[in-house]
């Protein structure tokens, strides 16, 4: 009987035959390995994830992956932009052999947690909280950090966001590029109707409550997958998640080549 090495699970994006592909070899690359797959519902006793795909099949992903925040992932990119997904297909192979090897680095990534309506999300990129459509009237949000306010604004809506999602949605809005790392978090105003609201960075220690006073609903979006609608008085909670993602770096990663490269930054 040949001998277990590490146990793993596979994620990939379905609608994509690149990624369709790439599953079917790697799973005879890990296979050949005494790797043991493991289906997602058994991803507590993994070892490893593999996700292949783009940004957001990692974004989806990562909602399985945080029920054992003690393994390692490989995002391995069959998407386009592939900002998140750093490890280049034709890099994963060699990049497993150092894993098993013990030679590889790693790099812890904070989620936050939402709460709203009873349910509670984990967000590895962001929330945003947004009027219902685009031509409905700007919504009106009070936001608190602990129990102080923080401001009152009219705008389209904020986004709320790690780290990670920095250089999403939020960059995209004006707020700031956030090494990912950090244990911080961004809140980013979407068009607002008072110039002098900008992007505030804030500890992830702080807990953030964020309330609808206007008076037509809204909507929040968790990490670009889960909607909602925001009903009107409503109160949206993010506060620090004792949870980490975390990544398996491509050998030599330098983030800032990755700006460079991913973002065309100051170029």
């Amino acid at each position: 009987m040949k001998k277990i090495t590490k146990r793993g699970v596979l994620f990939y994006n379905e609608d994509k035959p690149l990624a369709r592909e790439l599953y079917l070899e790697y799973k005879k690359f890990l296979e050949e390995k005494n790797i043991e797959l493991l289906s997602k519902k058994e991803i507590k006793n993994g070892d490893f994830a593999v996700v292949i795909g783009g940004d957001g099949t990692l974004l989806r992903a990562s909602k399985t992956i945080i029920e054992n925040d003690n393994i390692d992932v490989f995002a391995v990119n069959a998407g386009s932009l592939g900002f998140l997904t750093e490890i280049k297909k034709e890099e994963f192979k060699k990049t497993f052999e150092r894993y098993l090897k013990g030679d590889i680095e790693r790099e812890e990534r904070v989620l936050l947690k939402v709460k709203y309506n009873n349910e509670i999300h984990h967000i590895l990129n962001d929330v945003v909280i947004m009027k219902k459509n685009a031509l409905s009237k700007l919504i009106k949000l009070k936001v608190t950090i602990g129990d102080k306010t923080l401001c009152t604004i009219k705008a389209d809506g904020i986004i709320v966001s790690t780290p990670t999602g920095s250089t999403a949605y939020s960059l995209s809005a004006g707020g700031p590029i956030l090494i990912p790392n950090l244990e911080v978090m961004v809140i980013t105003p979407l068009a607002p109707h008072n110039l002098t609201s900008r992007p505030i960075v804030l500890s992830n220690r702080d807990r953030i409550t964020v309330s609808l006073l206007s008076e037509e609903d809204g909507e929040i979006i968790i990490d670009g997958d889960i909607s909602r609608k925001l009903k009107v008085n409503s109160k949206i909670e993010l506060y620090s998640c004792n949870k980490k993602i975390r990544l398996v770096l491509p050998e030599n990663r330098d983030y800032y080549s990755v700006l460079h490269e991913k973002l065309k930054w100051s170029e």
